[in-house]
């Protein structure tokens, strides 16, 4: 612990309590497959502003910060010379291997429910936006990127009914600042079975696995299929044996706390359907999509609100008026209506703010795509996008653009080059961190557009895999208009 106080380290995890559990708040309610190819978009639609920034360089960052988070043995092309293999030594309640995913945040907790709606989220993206990719130099990588964590789900995976969620305890591991690699504390693991099940957490799992799936099917068929395999069976039991996940997995309760399983059951059924087109999922998607009541307006669209991308993927799937008008719905609400900040982030949450931003700005894209008021969600996104590289007045990603954030709350990167140690100290070091963690999106200003780069006030300046994926997969949405504007 470096010395810190014990006061100190109870204020951070509580102060770590309090983000997770406002992120994980319940939303403010107001009124095909891999064969398809990529989503074309018109280049009557494309909007102005698009291409004022470098979306290829801001997707090579992107992925560099998911390469930061590897946990496990690093592979022999590892780009981030700072990191290298950690918790080698990860295992279930009976010896199960399960070494490797990633790092949660700034901490060293392997969490399995954001790890699994990262995925999906990022998988989309790469689905939709495939030629972005291509074009960027980045499409190796960000199918790397997925399968780093899909290979991961499936070791955590040990039989059809039983899935281990969490690695690592959070309180016992907000005690310490440092490296992973010197880690050296006791890391249980937790899962959800038959008799502790988490609907939510498989069901999300189960669409991350079937979304990855089409990523692999054209070179690693064999691996698409795994992934599709469990998928399946992650599906089944989420949807025979019911329950929140954190009632299971109790650690979940203080940091990332559930509020239902509904929409990641339609989400899972969903897209199954898009992995397979066999009708049985979309009859349960449709099913399950009534039954819990999903045509209400969500206010968000975030790792435990999903609400919003269902409509989305449903409208693209089905062509249906009725997801069609609840996509439209949503994307006009957040468009027209959602508070903004002085300079035009549209402000949502306290925490996450950027991350917050970039999901609908995502999820709006998809809608565009879906040929739902093209022209005016495009231009949405590239304003809110635009605002995180540089139109606010400054960078919001780590590494890029001007005057970017330098204190990161990400304990790893604060720590000087080896064989220095790390501790506390580094903690409150003041200045810039030693490590530049490439391409993260750190949490943001406030409603005012306040913004104070300090790695102690985690509120402007967490990290998180989630923070990154819905902006990553915008990017990639503008790159893509940027594409066909050019071939055009």
């Amino acid at each position: 612990m470096g010395g810190v106080p014990l006061l100190l380290v109870a204020l951070l995890t509580l102060q770590r309590s309090w983000t997770a559990a406002v992120r994980g708040s319940p939303s403010i309610v107001g009124g095909g497959s891999l064969a398809n190819p990529p989503q074309t978009v018109s280049s009557e639609e494309v909007t102005t502003g698009l291409g004022h920034y470098d979306y290829d360089k801001v997707l090579e960052l992107s992925l560099l910060f998911y390469e930061a988070q590897r946990s496990g043995h690093l592979p022999k092309d590892n780009r981030v010379p700072w990191r290298s293999d950690s918790c080698l030594k990860d295992r279930g309640q009976h010896g199960e291997d399960l070494e490797g995913g990633y790092y949660d945040a700034g901490d060293f907790v392997k969490f399995g429910f954001t790890m699994a709606s990262t995925t999906t989220l990022l998988a989309w993206g790469m689905l939709s936006y495939r030629d972005a990719y291509e074009v960027a130099g980045q499409l190796k990588y960000g199918r790397a990127a997925i399968k780093w964590a899909t290979d991961y789900f499936i070791k955590c995976h040990v039989s059809p009914n039983e899935f281990y969620g969490q690695v690592g305890d959070f309180n016992l591991d907000h005690t310490f600042w440092g490296r992973p690699e010197d880690l050296n504390m006791s890391r249980p693991s937790y899962k959800i079975d038959t008799q502790h099940p988490g609907s939510d957490l498989a069901g999300e799992t189960a669409a991350a696995l079937a979304a990855a799936s089409m990523v692999f099917r054209t070179d690693k068929p064999d691996y698409a299929t795994k992934c599709l395999t469990h998928a399946r069976q992650l599906y089944r039991f989420a949807s025979q044996y019911r329950g929140l996940y954190h009632e299971a997995i109790k650690g979940a309760q203080q940091y990332y706390e559930s509020t239902d399983y509904g929409d990641e059951l339609t989400w899972a059924a969903a897209w199954l359907y898009k992995a397979t087109n066999e009708s049985q999922y979309l009859d349960e998607a449709e099913h399950h999509y009534m039954k819990f009541r999903l045509k209400e307006r969500p206010n968000e669209f975030f790792y435990n609100k999903k609400v919003a991308g269902v409509q989305v993927l449903l409208a693209q799937l089905t062509g249906k008026s009725e997801y069609l008008e609840t996509a439209k719905a949503f994307c006009d609400f957040t468009v027209h209506y959602q508070k903004r900040t002085p300079k035009g982030l549209v402000y949502i949450d306290k925490f996450g703010t950027l991350c917050h931003a970039a999901n609908v700005a995502f999820v709006c894209l998809q809608a565009a795509d879906t040929g739902i008021s093209a022209s005016k969600y495009r231009d949405f996104a590239v304003q809110q996008i635009h605002y995180m590289l540089g139109d606010s007045g400054r960078s919001f990603v780590v590494g890029f653009g001007k005057n970017p954030p330098k204190q990161a709350h990400h304990a790893a990167s604060s720590c000087p080059e080896r064989p220095a140690p790390c501790s506390w100290e580094a903690f409150h070091r003041p200045g810039a961190n030693p490590q530049v963690l490439k391409g993260a999106v750190v949490s943001g200003p406030d409603e005012n557009d306040y913004y104070e780069d300090n790695r102690e006030e985690y509120v402007y300046n967490e990290v998180t895999l989630d923070y990154n994926a819905g902006f990553q997969s915008a990017v990639a949405g503008l790159r893509q208009l940027l594409l066909e504007k050019q071939r055009h």
